[in-house]
């Protein structure tokens, strides 16, 4: 049975091999896939292979920058408990995911699996194995993005949020007042969950959603109902200036002084230091959005062991 380059993907996305061990794997099973991860599991690659379908919902998301703030990276890695994510192997694994991002700038997470892991000659794919067989829980690598330029990172909570965050400046990166003021820049967006950058960034989609919610809002408000349109047009004008304050990072309120934005005191934090600011771009990973997590039914499973 002839198989094909999606074959040998779809084995490694189920069982975490490598590639060139899921291809040799399928080509010795004549293309059958349950026979391939047979193979894998009876040379020990694949015990991975049972735990493949466990939902992987804690882990890690990592920032790291490096050593002269001019280049960060934020990454994901999950596996299955909170326990795990305390484990300081597992923690030492992200850290090289990491470190090889940031020093090879791979395209995307199977491009990262098939490269070399930094400090090791083993590909990034092969430790992961690696990982799963000693720690003995499903482990992905979920995703990653790299910035270059002048980059701070911030880690919140041991490894539950990542951020990092991507100036324009012409100010030594490596300047401790300047990391200071892009952590509080970080801190700001991992505690807020800041959707956008700035007013510009909203997309027009966006805004038409708000405006159409305000507007049926007023028509529900008796208090509103004989108000004229051009008053109306004026109130949704102002709510959505409120809109924009709260959703955009620029013209947030600054968490650690209220009485400025985020925008002022990039300005402020500049002048101090002689030199321009810009916040150009940031990212930020809340480890398992977006994933399901598992609902353990324990009746039913100390029910099933009783059968």
């Amino acid at each position: 049975m002839a198989f094909t380059a999606q074959d040998v993907k779809a084995l490694r996305e189920k069982t975490g091999c490598g590639m060139m061990d899921c291809k040799k794997a399928l080509t010795e099973a004549n293309g059958d896939m349950e026979a391939a991860i047979d193979v894998l599991r009876k040379q020990g690659l694949a015990k991975q292979a049972k735990k493949a379908d466990r939902v992987a919902a804690e882990g890690i998301a990592l920032a790291i920058t490096n050593d002269t703030n001019t280049a960060g990276v934020v990454i994901e890695v999950n596996a299955e408990t909170d326990f795990v994510a305390k484990n300081a192997d597992f923690q030492a694994f992200v850290n090289t995911c990491a470190q090889t991002v940031l020093n090879t700038n791979p395209a995307d997470v199977e491009a990262l699996l098939a490269t070399k892991a930094e400090g090791s000659e083993m590909t990034v794919a092969e430790m992961l194995q690696e990982k799963v067989l000693t720690i003995g829980e499903n482990i992905q690598i979920r995703r990653f993005e790299k910035l270059d330029g002048a980059c701070v990172a911030y880690v919140h909570a041991g490894g539950k949020i990542g951020v990092i965050v991507n100036f324009d400046t012409d100010i030594d990166t490596t300047n401790p007042e300047f990391v200071a003021y892009g952590k509080d820049i970080a801190m700001q967006i991992a505690a807020l969950n800041t959707p956008y950058l700035t007013e510009a960034d909203v997309p027009a989609e966006v805004i038409a959603h708000e405006k159409n919610i305000m507007v049926e809002q007023m028509k529900n408000d008796p208090k509103m109902a004989n108000k004229p349109e051009k008053v109306l047009e004026n109130i949704v004008k102002g709510k959505m200036g409120k809109y924009f304050k709260e959703n955009c990072l620029v013209d947030q309120e600054f968490v650690k002084d209220s009485s400025m934005t985020v925008g002022k005191y990039t300005d402020a934090t500049a002048k101090k230091l002689g030199g321009a600011i810009t916040i150009k771009k940031f990212v930020r990973f809340e480890k398992g959005e977006g994933i399901e997590k598992r609902q353990d039914d324990f009746a039913a499973e100390v029910a099933s062991m009783v059968k």
